[in-house]
């Protein structure tokens, strides 16, 4: 069924946050590569999924194996074929035995279409021919076809004439990008100046409205026009659309083709019936049940600025002919400039109302009938004719992406995409956020889990994250062997990852977060509208439009949710109740005219809105009387000529502008919601907050790679502080905390990119403060385990020479004289026999230093299994367990696949260990790994 909104619980359960239920495990992309999938494999892998706490996977047919000069896979049974049936409906009735969640793709690749949409179903541009008659005279000829692309598919849409003029006025700037002709980019790009053009020349139009003349009449279906010319020259303009290049991506096999008509609810419904309609009769009530989402990927599709009945909707939602300003798309100016910008942003206003109603509105009311939602990535980041926010209201979860550190995207812009999502999930009262996680293009098992993997996700939680979708774990039947087929991008995590059968920590610090995460109702004091204009993608957390970074969090909202806002005792108040202090206007004196009377409203009701003085409203809807209603209102909310900075009082609220929402939150006195002091210099910390029922907690993130200590004070008093470590589970109360002026301040010591959850939910006094001098054991190290170890690799994995040895003192594999364990790949398990007389009393740990180069070990002392350690610092306690002497100590160390795949370059097949379709690169260069130590005994106190 349809997911809603769930009842609070009374508060967290310590039990669920020590082992969370399977409902709040990670999922996976399970990608079907070029359909070579089996049904062992199928069962193989959902099985694994369970074993290790997933709560579910997206079923998702794809090619692209062969990308960035990889080998392509085994072509399998094409997807949505009978055979392809048999493999999902096997799939379907696994999850369903084993109590999965599973989404699925709607195609094979992304840019929805395939190899059935035809050129009339077809993305679709405008077109244009231009030729120049001079009467008075009988013009009888054939216009020109204008031109098309591929495809010989071509309608006509209208013939326009208006007189010629000798002059050629500078073109309108950036005309391809503010027509929808193109997409603007790949990281959610800023794309306000579209709103602006070049200074206006006088007379520079090509003709005023008055002047054309609509012929179309006068045409007839071979294209010939009957008219008589007027005296003078006469520029002469068929305008017809046809089908554009855009094709779908990386798909499977044959599975290729064009890509559908988004603005077309005739097409989407064609292909669902098609394709999507048998799929979800196929399995019956598990439709629902068991398939509980269908997923389509982000917009890679290019631009499109028409459909066939595109003049109708515009009329519908500007209410004005689009025809007449038709030349303006093909460079003509017309009436004047900043009348041809209008009209550029209402043509791109109604593509994007027409994607979002016509597609994703459509899509997910075809889905509900089935009781399934959508989790399309339909918001970005690529830069597509769309208002991101717009179309993440049809979604139940809420899809965007984020990357490990990347070549292909290495920067943090380029890398985070997850705020909107976030806050979509926020205005729309959605509770889950989710992300393709962990995507890369060019690294390939490299992995260290607890730098490029918890970093990155951690960075998200702080911006609303709350559901990881591993990207990638790839369905590899055992005839392609080890590592096996893999996509060409994406973290590879699955079971034909060395590490797997290691990776339980890692999915249970997830787990612990996501449980975390989707409890309770976001706290954020902002709300920023980011506009009315298309295309209009919210970005990384970092870009603080609001300014309210870094006391203060902010949710972004769009001009469906900001015309739903009230105000209730000067909070702004979303329709369920969720509620800000302040709201935040783009900082480019634009504003709808629909937008701009409900900040007037909000104003008057008493909220407080900060921002500059809306200057222009683009667009040609109800203009000129538009403007005189722009300036009566923006002169009654700022004043007619206001200075650079300053407040009004209007109504029972206020107008704020030169000022960010930082600046006016403290000026009036709220307090931080966090504040972070006593870090060391460059050092970065983010956080999260939540509430629920009486309960508020902070998720908190040090995104550095050195240990780190901060003072952390949060808006909170009254309650004890608690400090909840996701990474093992243990809760324990704050014993050095300071409380005043109704805030409370906790001294953080975070290991390299450390987090912690620090939870008020028990009452103490307000004046109670805790006395301890710290919160953290101090660590002594008290024993050294020097001399040999012995050491057993996997004799499958050693290509030569012994796979039992004796390391006379610890270092990388990739150090040893012998070939075999050189570029061995897999689980060594070191042991060693040890002595360890006069420890002190108290608290001990066994702290294995530094461990290479995924990161992770499982330890077992004297019989005992102390469990799997993933992250720095690789300790665990050991005390009661350890002894004065005769310790047996046995550690299992895991690298990754990357040293025997090194090893393995140049080799024939038949002379290497590993079989993979993914090119063994010339760069890549040996890792090294093992247990590298310092192994010591430690005392903490």
């Amino acid at each position: 069924m349809v997911t809603a909104p769930m009842a609070a619980p009374a508060g967290l359960s310590e039990q669920q946050f020590l082992r969370p239920s399977s409902q709040y495990g990670i999922r996976c992309w399970w990608w079907w590569l070029n359909g070579n999938v089996t049904k062992e494999v199928i069962t193989r892998d959902l099985e694994a999924m369970k074993a290790k706490g997933f709560s579910g996977a997206c079923i998702f047919d794809a090619g692209g194996a062969e990308q960035r000069g990889n080998a392509q896979v085994p072509e399998g049974p094409l997807f949505g074929s009978p055979a392809w049936r048999d493999l999902y409906l096997h799939a379907v009735k696994e999850a369903n035995r084993l109590g999965l969640v599973l989404s699925m793709s709607i195609q094979s690749g992304w840019n929805l279409g395939g190899p059935d949409i035809t050129p009339e179903e077809a993305a679709k541009q405008v077109t244009w021919s231009e030729v120049t008659v001079k009467g008075p005279m009988t013009y009888r000829e054939t216009l020109p076809q204008p031109k098309l692309h591929k495809d010989p598919f071509y309608r006509d849409i209208a013939v326009l004439a208006f007189p010629a003029k000798p002059t050629k006025p500078t073109a309108i700037k950036d005309l391809t990008a503010k027509s929808g002709t193109v997409e603007l980019g790949g990281s959610a790009p800023d794309t306000r100046f579209l709103l602006n053009d070049i200074p206006a020349t006088a007379g520079e139009e090509h003709a005023t409205l008055g002047q054309m003349q609509n012929l179309t009449a006068k045409m007839n279906a071979q294209g010939i026009l009957e008219w008589q010319v007027p005296a003078g020259e006469w520029t002469i303009m068929r305008f017809g659309y046809t089908s554009t290049d855009a094709e779908v991506s990386t798909s499977s096999g044959k599975w290729q083709g064009r890509v559908m008509d988004h603005m077309s609810r005739k097409v989407f419904n064609r292909y669902w019936n098609t394709h999507v309609d048998p799929l979800l009769k196929l399995i019956g009530p598990m439709a629902g049940k068991t398939l509980r989402y269908l997923q389509t990927d982000s917009w890679e599709a290019g631009g499109c600025n028409w459909t066939d009945e595109f003049a109708q909707e515009f009329q519908k939602r500007r209410g004005y002919d689009i025809i007449p300003y038709l030349p303006v798309i093909a460079g003509k100016i017309i009436e004047n400039r900043d009348a041809s910008n209008r009209f550029l942003a209402d043509l791109r206003k109604t593509i994007s109302d027409c994607i979002a109603d016509n597609h994703y509105r459509l899509f997910g009311e075809r889905a509900r009938q089935y009781g399934i939602g959508l989790q399309p990535e339909s918001a970005g980041p690529h830069a597509g004719p769309i208002d991101g926010i717009k179309n993440y209201g049809f979604s139940e979860i809420m899809m965007s992406e984020f990357w490990s550190p990347s070549p292909h995207r290495p920067t943090p812009v380029n890398r985070f995409f997850v705020k909107q999502a976030a806050s979509a999930a926020h205005i729309y009262n959605k509770p889950l956020v989710g992300a393709e996680s962990f995507t890369t293009i060019g690294p390939h098992w490299n992995d260290v889990i607890w730098s490029a993997m918890k970093s990155s996700a951690d960075h998200e939680f702080c911006a609303g994250l709350n559901l990881v979708y591993l990207h990638t774990f790839t369905c590899s039947p055992k005839e392609m062997g080890l590592p096996g087929q893999e996509y060409f991008a994406g973290t590879h995590f699955n079971p034909n990852v060395t590490w797997w059968e290691l990776s339980n920590g890692f999915i249970d610090y997830l787990a612990r977060c996501q449980y975390m995460l989707q409890q309770g109702q976001s706290v954020s004091d902002v709300l920023y509208y980011y506009g009315d204009h298309v295309p209009n993608i919210a970005r990384q957390k970092a870009d603080d439009p609001a300014k309210a970074l870094p006391e203060f969090d902010y949710d972004v909202t769009n001009e469906d949710r900001l015309l739903a806002l009230t105000v209730k005792n000067g909070r702004i108040v979303l329709p369920h109740g969720l509620s800000y202090r302040v709201l935040v206007l783009p900082d480019h004196h634009v504003l709808s005219l629909a937008a701009l009377e409900k900040v007037q409203a909000l104003v008057n009701a008493g909220a407080t809105v900060i921002g500059p003085k809306t200057e222009r409203i683009v667009s040609q809807s109800h203009y000129p009387a538009s403007e005189a209603k722009r300036k009566a209102i923006a002169d009654a909310l700022w004043g007619e000529s206001p200075a650079a900075a300053g407040q009004r009082k209007v109504g029972t609220g206020r107008i704020v502008w030169g000022k960010t929402a930082r600046e006016v939150l403290l000026a009036d006195g709220v307090k931080p919601d966090v504040l972070f002091t006593e870090a060391g210099t460059n050092q970065v910390f983010d956080f999260m907050h939540k509430t629920l029922a009486t309960e508020d907690y902070y998720f908190v993130s040090s995104q550095n790679k050195e240990a780190a200590t901060v003072t952390a004070t949060f808006r909170m008093a009254g309650k004890l502080p608690e400090l909840w470590n996701p990474v093992t589970g243990e809760i324990k109360p704050a014993k050095a905390y300071t409380q005043a002026n109704g805030q409370t301040s906790v001294k953080l010591e975070f290991d390299p990119y450390g987090s912690v959850f620090v939870v008020f939910r028990k009452p103490v006094p307000a004046t109670q403060q805790g006395t301890a001098p710290t919160n953290y054991l101090r660590y002594s190290p008290v024993a050294t385990l020097s001399g040999s170890w012995q050491v057993q690799f996997d004799p499958k994995w050693i290509s030569t020479g012994p796979s039992a040895v004796t390391f006379d003192k610890l270092d990388s594999w990739t150090a040893r004289p012998e070939e075999g364990i050189k570029f061995y790949s897999g689980k060594a398990v070191y042991r060693k026999t040890f002595d360890a007389p006069n420890l002190p009393a108290g608290n001990l740990f066994l702290d294995l230093g530094e461990v290479l180069d995924v990161g992770v070990a499982r330890v077992r002392l004297n019989g005992k299994d102390l469990g799997i350690v993933w992250a720095p610092p690789f300790r665990v306690p050991i005390s009661g367990l350890v002894r004065p002497t005769g310790n047996q100590l046995e550690v299992e160390v895991i690298n990754t696949w990357r040293n025997r795949l090194v090893g393995d370059r140049g080799k024939p097949q038949s002379e290497r260990l590993t079989q993979t379709n993914v090119t063994i690169r010339k760069e890549w260069e040996l890792l090294p790994s093992g247990l590298i130590g310092p192994v010591q005994v430690m005392a903490g106190k």
